[in-house]
């Protein structure tokens, strides 16, 4: 199939140069010249009306067939030079002003982009007056994005103090970065000292980091493609069930799983694999009355623990029970109202 769509695609791209050439082209003679079928050129001419230099009318391509000949009523128009409108101007002048304020971009990229960010205002005329009178600040990393990327440039190793929000707790560790990856978040990918394994570490976690003077040597991997998400679970990696109920069908669209099979209450049950199980327990307690681990048991015991604990932790709050079906029960106020008790086996609700 992939192969077809990109035969297709530089068919098409030909054509267009082909019929440019022929204005009133005999279908029959274009899909000769091709070595498709009339069927499938015709099919080929239904899609090149939706292309063109932009998706405005007088951008697209005017192409038409009475089945017999194949008219273009735009070829000039099209082939006119690329010309940017006032909204495309203002959002690549945005764009550029922003990035040029990023703290981790190298000097001389900055002063390149800032030069054709000038050309750009130059060609645009008028246009250029409304991206003036925006502004967007994108968040960043500052200063750990730019000792990573030195770093990496002059293949240095890194110390860095980084918080596990599966663990909690923040560790100190040397890391010989690899690459940086942005997938919604920064990341740099290395191989960690500490574990001795390739490691992922989100930029705005690392709470102090330090460029060492001690070569970055990491071992020869293979570097993953990251296309389908930073997060892909192997077949080997533990099996975790989450059962939501409506509120949580979210979990299906954010988290990577082998299946979601509904149930009766418009709820999904949820099976997914990853190699820290325990990092679920913080979804878990996100998703409250909304949804519970189902299995392996131990993490489900592990979350309600955690439940317990952030509960017990709110003074002049007083819940009777941390129930199994996933509602949390007010117990009533008064003396001795009481402390967290016994969970029902068998899931997690919070």
């Amino acid at each position: 199939m992939a192969a077809n769509a990109i035969d297709q695609t530089r068919r098409m791209l030909s054509l267009v140069t082909y019929l440019r050439e022929r204005p009133g082209a005999r279908v029959a003679d274009v899909a000769r010249a091709f070595g498709i079928s009339e069927d499938e050129l015709i099919s080929d001419l239904d899609v090149l009306p939706l292309c063109g230099t932009s998706f405005r009318g007088g951008d697209l391509l005017d192409i038409d067939t009475d089945g017999e000949r194949i008219w273009w009523h735009n070829p000039d128009d099209v082939a006119a030079p690329l010309r940017l409108a006032a909204d495309e101007a203002t959002a690549l002048l945005v764009a550029a002003r922003a990035v040029a304020t990023l703290p981790g971009l190298r000097e001389s990229d900055r002063l390149a982009l800032l030069r054709a960010t000038a050309k750009l205002e130059a060609a645009a005329g008028e246009a250029a007056g409304a991206s003036s009178r925006l502004s967007v600040t994108f968040e960043s990393e500052g200063g750990v994005f730019a000792d990573v990327d030195r770093a990496i440039s002059e293949r240095r190793r890194l110390w860095i103090r980084y918080y596990s929000p599966a663990r909690d707790e923040v560790t100190e560790r040397e890391i010989d970065p690899i690459r940086l990856v942005s997938v919604g978040h920064t990341y740099v990918e290395a191989w960690c000292r500490r574990s001795e394994a390739r490691r992922t570490f989100r930029l705005d976690r690392v709470a102090e980091i330090k460029v060492l003077d001690e070569p970055s040597a990491p071992p020869e991997i293979e570097l993953r493609d990251l296309s389908a998400g930073l997060v892909q679970p192997a077949a080997e990696d533990p099996e975790v069930v989450v059962e939501v109920g409506p509120g949580g069908r979210w979990v299906a669209e954010y988290y990577p799983h082998d299946s979601a099979e509904e149930l009766p209450d418009g709820g999904l049950r949820i099976t997914l694999r990853t190699p820290d199980p325990a990092s679920l327990r913080r979804l878990a307690l996100r998703l409250g009355g909304d949804g519970r681990i189902v299995a392996p048991q131990d993490l489900a015991d592990s979350a309600r623990a955690a439940a317990r604990e952030a509960l017990a932790a709110y003074d002049g709050v007083a819940y009777e029970d941390v129930a199994y079906d996933g509602v949390a029960r007010e117990a009533p106020p008064g003396p001795g109202a009481g402390r967290t008790g016994g969970p029902e086996s068998g899931g997690t609700g919070v």
